[in-house]
């Protein structure tokens, strides 16, 4: 069933959804079910029989539209307080709101189950702004991640990686691989209300891939690569970076296979004098500087304009990786995001 809008209905109208809500629940019915019929959130549901137990039947009549208390606010200070907690440190999922990130929307109807204050969009992007709160793009982690894991590395694991590096005079390289495919939009385009813009290309797809090392200091070593990421393509760029550095090498990557793989482990043992090799906890790519290089490449060789074939893709890549290789004060900035911050 399609879900009822509380907001165009009036306060009396809100009142007897709710009272029918409480009474098919009481009647045997199960929380969800109501919630589908009643065409609302199954969290809205669920409020409304906590405030039912607690309050009785007056807890779910008609309610004035919000406090107007203090500097003209609908919310008092109390709300706003329990709010931020909510939006700060939990998911909307987790408070059964059909939201899988913190919009407005999502407050707004957050508001509204728990308040019966109606706010419009403005007014719930000003409450934010004025709470500290900016809209970001999350940051993927995988469910996999080991919180302890990820704590070990912050806080032990890589100050003694760091510690080595010093008193050996070693160099820590923070090393990743990625592939580029022709397909590949990112960021917007300005064009008339609803018109989505159209990006002109040929509809056959290619690729490129590259490997890339960068420091805190600003160095940075690539090697752009066309066949399928395997031991021989790994040795072969840790052999140019360990010449390159000109002094022993510690390189951090994660997981990946060929990383791990036999072959690469007994090359390292027969270099060990010019190069280590240590490896991330496992699913935090975020823990990765180089991850911002990657970011930065694919934006900025995809994402200005679309090369016709894969020559023109192999060239542009190229070109802006060596034209970053010689701003080492670039290569630092990707060490300044609030994840990686640790590694400057």
């Amino acid at each position: 069933m399609e879900r009822t809008d509380a907001r165009s209905l009036s306060q009396e109208a809100k009142a007897a959804l709710r009272k029918r809500g409480v009474v098919a629940v009481r009647s045997g019915m199960k929380q969800k079910d109501v919630a589908q019929a009643l065409g609302v959130s199954a969290y809205a549901v669920n409020l409304w029989m906590k405030t039912y137990r607690t309050q009785g039947e007056n807890g779910l009549a008609a309610r004035k539209k919000g406090p107007a208390k203090g500097f003209g606010k609908k919310l008092m200070a109390r709300q706003e307080q329990q709010v931020c907690r909510w939006v700060r440190g939990k998911h909307p999922e987790q408070l059964r709101l059909p939201f899988a990130l913190w919009t407005r929307d999502a407050v707004r109807e957050l508001v509204e189950a728990e308040f019966g204050i109606t706010l419009g969009a403005s007014t719930v992007g000003n409450y934010l702004k004025a709470w500290g709160f900016t809209p970001q793009k999350p940051v993927r982690r995988a469910f996999e991640q080991s919180s302890a894991a990820v704590k070990t590395w912050l806080h032990a694991t890589y100050p003694a990686i760091h510690a080595r590096a010093k008193a050996e005079g070693a160099e820590i390289y923070w090393a990743d691989e990625m592939g580029l495919r022709s397909d590949h939009q990112a960021g917007r385009s300005w064009s008339p209300r609803g018109r989505t813009p159209v990006i002109p290309g040929t509809g056959q797809r290619f690729s490129t891939n590259m490997i890339s090392a960068i420091t805190n200091r600003g160095h940075m070593c690539f090697m752009v690569f066309n066949e399928n990421f395997r031991v021989k393509v790994f040795t072969v760029f840790l052999r140019r970076l360990i010449k390159q550095a000109r002094r022993k090498v510690f390189v951090i990557v994660d997981g990946h296979p060929v990383h791990r793989a036999k072959l690469i482990q007994a090359w390292r043992a027969k270099h060990a004098d010019d190069l280590e090799i240590f490896y991330l906890p496992g699913y935090s790519p975020e823990l990765n500087p180089d991850e911002m290089l990657n970011n930065d490449a694919k934006g900025n060789t995809l994402g200005r304009k679309r090369p016709k074939d894969k020559p023109e893709m192999v060239s542009d890549l190229r070109a802006y990786l060596h034209s970053t290789q010689k701003r080492p004060d670039i290569v630092r900035s990707f060490f300044h995001e609030r994840h990686v911050r640790y590694a400057a």
